[in-house]
């Protein structure tokens, strides 16, 4: 069954375009032109990504993911014109998981979909069990518990969680970590791990501010703490 992607933009022309793109590589393709739409869009098509542009018209693409997020754990990758650094931050600390910046090449958006659909579990390899502390992951439900409460994760947090749980007390990188995720590593986009490892605390950990689990190792990156 081919997976289905809603592109939300209020461009008709990049729309049409996107889609052309995504049909031709087998992928059934939604559409909506602003975040209101969208969020109607999605609870009728339930689609496996979101392609979401920010700068819309009644309801952008920050406030989208607000109310969806409340519904859903749909991954997304936001399209944006914007390249202040905080602008892709903000996106990131509400659960998108890539962000492709305009101008961009259609091929690009097409890997960039398949990379995180390979993240969100579609290719997810069979039963394995993480155990650390009393964190428990479960790669083939996609699960993860912090004693007896389930977490809710996106898609990027639950494999750089697995990563790290994997060997604890290793140090990562940044770049590793970003590698682990992502498939591949830019030094410019280093600082999305710190956003991805600030959500992923303020789920696990019951003082996000003095962590347990995930530790800062200065000059380094971040590792999960030994038992």
């Amino acid at each position: 069954m081919s997976k289905k992607i809603m592109v939300v933009d209020d461009e008709p022309r990049l729309i049409s375009v996107v889609e052309a793109y995504l049909e031709q590589e087998g992928f059934e393709v939604a559409t909506a032109s602003n975040g209101r739409e969208a969020l109607f869009a999605a609870r009728e098509t339930k689609p496996d990504l979101i392609i979401l542009d920010v700068m819309m018209p009644e309801m952008d693409g920050y406030e989208f993911m607000r109310l969806h997020r409340k519904e859903a754990e749909t991954p997304i990758i936001l399209l944006t014109a914007k390249v202040e650094e905080d602008d892709k931050v903000i996106g990131l600390e509400l659960g998108a998981d890539d962000y492709v910046t305009k101008p961009f090449r259609p091929r690009e958006l097409v890997a960039r979909v398949r990379a995180v659909l390979r993240r969100s579990g579609q290719t997810r390899p069979k039963a394995l069990m993480l155990r650390a502390a009393d964190i428990m992951l479960d790669r083939e439900r996609h699960t993860v518990e912090v004693g007896d409460k389930h977490v809710d994760l996106t898609p990027s947090e639950f494999d750089l969680l697995a990563a790290m749980m994997a060997v604890p007390g290793r140090a990562y990188s940044r770049l590793e970590l970003l590698d682990r995720i992502q498939g591949v590593a830019y030094e410019g986009y280093e600082r999305t791990i710190d956003v991805h490892i600030k959500n992923l605390r303020s789920k696990i950990e019951q003082k996000p501010k003095e962590p347990q689990y995930i530790q800062t190792v200065y000059g380094i990156g971040y590792r999960f703490a030994r038992e």
